[in-house]
């Protein structure tokens, strides 16, 4: 592994564990034996190393629904989307650290004014978002799914699903135990046929 990579790791962690202002360099520099001026080599300055990670997490995230998409096989649209939902909330618990940053506040504040962490953060939004709407829109079209506007049916049942990732990331509640009413909420949100259990 790289000497950045093997940086952006642990900055990752340092990061989800102890937020934007709470990491610092020094710590940083402890956790991966590298000098400061080595961090520094490779990433002008903590913001820039910030965006670093944003842009590992956009493509782990992403990367990993992908090869999801690709591998699944379902029948139609509502199992597309029930799958979906399935899998968000898995990689949720799989990368916890990812999610907490990604679920942090801070990623917001710095994209107010940083162009690139905004970028990436609407990239990540935007890509879920698809990834939803395409499994409604084939839904609309099988007759499995009986909602007016896909886009926005989509953007209802992200939030709903990310909001209880963010239970699960916050160690709130267990997604787990919530996961048969997620999926009820779905299907009436969808109108689906079958929406109870």
């Amino acid at each position: 592994m790289s000497k950045k990579k093997a940086i952006l790791l642990a900055a990752t962690e340092l990061f989800s564990q102890k937020g934007y202002a709470g990491a610092s360099i020094t710590e940083l520099s402890r956790m991966t034996g590298a000098a400061s001026g080595t961090i520094f080599h490779h990433f002008k300055n903590k913001t820039d190393l910030f965006v670093n990670i944003l842009a590992e997490i956009q493509q782990a995230i992403i990367g990993a629904f992908e090869q999801y998409l690709e591998d699944a096989n379902y029948e139609n649209g509502l199992k597309q989307v029930e799958g979906a939902v399935t899998y968000y909330l898995q990689l949720a618990e799989e990368m916890q650290n990812r999610f907490l940053i990604f679920h942090r506040h801070f990623p917001y504040k710095i994209a107010e004014s940083n162009p690139v962490c905004r970028a990436y953060l609407v990239s990540i939004y935007d890509r879920l978002l698809d990834i939803f709407e395409n499994g409604i829109k084939r839904g609309q079209k099988d007759g499995s799914i009986q909602i007016d506007s896909a886009r926005q049916g989509a953007m209802v049942l992200f939030s709903m699903v990310d909001g209880i990732a963010r239970f699960n990331t916050y160690r709130l509640y267990d997604a787990g135990a919530l996961y048969g009413e997620v999926m009820v909420a779905c299907r009436k949100l969808l109108g689906a046929q079958g929406a109870e259990p």
